[in-house]
């Protein structure tokens, strides 16, 4: 009897043991599964017997079992959809294909999760409808070349009407504009007319830069050339008055010369006291000189009537002045 007790005893502690490590491990299991780490960039929406409760940021958050389940998870960074390319109709009645790139941010994430039925499709069929209504006041050229001022319309007109969802639209790109195959081939001549033109244009102004360079080349070598000969006729010109000047010293020094060489022969006549006789032979000397000139018509002063005279007394003085020689005696 004592053992079948003993034995009973162990087996119900075994058993009571038992179900306390399983009653631990749910335990454990359920405490796990209630704790939830949020991630950078995301929120989640917390639902409480299917009502919003509250939302969780970045870190670790603890849910009430079976009462409350993330019903949500929200991704906060940016985000880009490229929407499939929609049919428009421009101002003057052209049809094209155009596709665009919305980017967009959620702010909000209890607006986004009950703002709207699938926001992407709402912004969509929104973005769509914005750009019917932005294209259709706009002319097919006026299209073509105001993207700017259209993504400009679109992202403040989707952003807006976005705004109730708790998203924000960043920007709005017109990704393609595709008109109908017709207007691109006019368009695709009108281009290449337009380059044809713009290489005319280039090739052109390239001639004129290269005449006008060659003409510029011509003038300053003209003007180099010019300023040369300037500076070579000043030289001459230069040279020229320079040896007029040292010729016309050279005359003045010869003609000083003269005139100091007969004011010392003068000075010398004066001081030798000459005689008649002598005069009259300096007088003959000098009309001798004359006539030997080129000079047809002689005047021959009254002075040289006596000129007999004179060279008779002429020899006599010299004979007077003539010394005697002493050595035959």
């Amino acid at each position: 009897m004592l053992n079948f007790l003993e034995t009973s005893g162990s087996d119900i502690f075994e058993s009571t043991g038992f179900w306390i490590a399983v009653v631990v491990v749910v335990l454990v299991i359920m405490f796990v599964s209630c704790l939830r780490v949020v991630p950078q960039a995301h929120a989640y929406i917390v639902e409480r017997f299917g009502g919003y409760q509250e939302t969780w940021s970045v870190g670790i958050h603890i849910k009430w079992p079976f009462i409350d389940r993330v019903a949500l998870d929200v991704l906060l960074k940016e985000q880009v959809v490229d929407f499939p390319p929609q049919p428009v109709i421009t101002k003057d009645n052209v049809t094209m294909q155009i596709d665009t790139v919305v980017y967009f941010q959620i702010t909000d994430p209890k607006l986004y999760a009950y703002g709207v039925q699938n926001p992407l499709m709402a912004i969509e069929n929104l973005t769509a409808t914005t750009l019917r209504n932005i294209i259709g006041d706009l002319e097919l050229d006026e299209t073509l070349t105001s993207r700017e001022i259209i993504n400009g319309k679109m992202r403040v007109s989707l952003d807006e009407a976005t705004d109730p969802w708790g998203i924000k639209v960043n920007r709005v790109e017109l990704k393609n504009i595709m008109p109908p195959a017709a207007i691109r081939d006019a368009m695709e001549k009108q281009m290449k007319a337009e380059r044809e033109r713009r290489e005319s244009i280039l090739i052109a102004e390239g001639e004129k830069k290269s005449t006008i360079l060659v003409a510029e080349g011509k003038k300053a070598s003209a003007i180099l050339e010019a300023e040369a000969e300037k500076a070579a006729a000043i030289l001459r010109a230069e040279a020229k008055k320079e040896a007029t000047i040292r010729e016309a010293e050279g005359q003045a020094e010869a003609i000083m010369r003269v005139q100091q060489a007969n004011a010392d022969g003068i000075r010398y006549l004066n001081e030798a006291a000459p005689t008649d006789a002598v005069l009259r032979l300096k007088s003959l000397e000098a009309f001798g000189k004359a006539a030997d000139g080129k000079s047809t018509k002689i005047i021959i002063p009254s002075e040289i009537q006596g000129l007999a005279g004179l060279a008779s007394g002429v020899v006599e003085a010299a004979k007077k002045t003539e010394p005697v020689d002493t050595t035959e005696a």
